[in-house]
């Protein structure tokens, strides 16, 4: 796209593994030049972080889906001469990020009133584990750990079960997404009053705001949510919703009435019961779901779900769902070119004015970038 809405704005990336990284790659997509500050010789640690033993070239798979699209300088954060240069850039940048923990980037003399001191209107954004204060401030911010002690845990499975994580890195990308909004607003707010913002995020803040619907509730009642026994899907929510196996695979069914539920099935057993007694009698209800719903396969109970419109979608795992022309019909994926390797990944979800951003360009190595970013940056001061 010729017309990037960050085209021209320099974002410095102080960032590792996933959270920091995941909003570098959202600017860079938006058409920002984003420059990851790396380690010489090794790098962002997220380098050897392996998807599945998944490698391009001494860095993994994983890596290359979060950094595409940056440039990398290679600065020893804890030597002078490199210090001094990175803050001759950083006078020229538009927006710093990092996720080290507290107190990390005013060690090295880059904290926040170092850096606004020489660049007044930079927009300096960092996240951190479990914020500021309190006992876990210096605790590690990892996704896992964060998912349990935020409480997620309780809500997937179903009752008996054990805590069950996500399957994936949800307090790192969700957190990455937020610290991108706030960005955003404060360049708007940086367009309009000429003045820098410090933007803070923390990993645990942005798994709690994602329960925001379960905690109100029990800021309400102090009850804790119960999962269903069988085929949980929301813990605050009734029966149908949930996940059913049926004779071929699974479907899974959203909000709807019960009793039209019973007719487009055909169960008696299930007509017995009103939406009144959907979350008191919920357990059992999705049981008589379950083992009727085992008769027939999937796209049989679909197409009696469908025809009269009701909220319902089959399963599917990734291979039948990069086979769907649904799936083919949005287009997500995009190919890079990393050492003679090609890369198939997912492109930025956002199109503007009906055009897809894509880019090709491959995450780069430790330090692929000095000379050049020297030369805009610093040669000329």
């Amino acid at each position: 796209m010729s017309h990037l809405p960050l085209k021209g704005l320099v974002v410095l990336e102080f960032s590792q593994y996933l959270s920091g990284p995941a909003a570098g790659l959202r600017l860079a997509d938006l058409g920002a030049r984003v420059i990851k500050i790396e380690r010489p010789g090794v790098g962002d640690a997220g380098r050897k972080l392996s998807i599945k033993n998944l490698w391009v070239d001494e860095s993994s798979l994983l890596f290359h889906t979060i950094n595409r699209n940056k440039e990398s300088y290679a600065a020893d954060l804890k030597n002078e001469a490199d210090l001094q240069l990175l803050k001759k850039i950083i006078t020229k940048a538009d927006v710093l990020i990092h996720n080290f923990r507290p107190g990390v980037m005013e060690k090295i003399g880059l904290g926040y009133a170092a850096v606004q001191a020489i660049n007044p209107r930079l927009i300096y954004a960092e996240i951190n584990g479990y914020g500021k204060a309190g006992p876990w401030k210096h605790k590690p911010g990892q996704d896992l750990l964060i998912q349990s002690i935020a409480g997620l845990t309780h809500t997937t499975g179903n009752k008996e079960q054990s805590p069950v994580p996500f399957g994936i890195a949800i307090a790192d990308i969700l957190c990455g997404a937020q610290l991108t909004q706030g960005i955003l607003a404060a360049l708007i707010r940086r367009q309009k009053r000429n003045t820098g913002a410090l933007i803070e995020v923390s990993l645990m803040e942005s798994l709690l705001d994602f329960q925001f619907e379960l905690l109100t509730t029990y800021y309400a009642d102090r009850q804790q949510p119960v999962r269903s026994a069988v085929n949980n899907g929301h813990p605050l929510l009734s029966a149908p919703y949930g996940i059913y196996a049926t004779k071929d695979g699974h479907l899974a069914i959203a909000m709807m009435d019960i009793q039209e539920l019973a007719e487009a099935i055909h169960s008696d057993e299930l007509a017995a019961y009103t939406s009144e007694s959907a979350f008191t009698h919920r357990d059992e209800i999705k049981a008589i779901i379950a083992a009727h719903l085992l008769q027939q396969p999937t796209a049989y109970w679909q197409e009696q779900l469908h025809s009269r419109d009701m909220w319902a979608m089959e399963v599917l795992n990734w291979q039948q769902l990069t086979q769907h022309p649904a799936y083919k019909a949005v287009q997500m994926e995009q190919s890079i070119q990393a050492e003679g390797m090609s890369i198939t990944t997912t492109r930025c979800p956002i199109r503007i004015n009906g055009e897809r951003l894509t880019s090709d360009k491959p995450a780069p190595k430790v330090g692929a970038d000095n000379a050049a970013i020297y030369r805009d940056f610093i040669s000329e001061m």
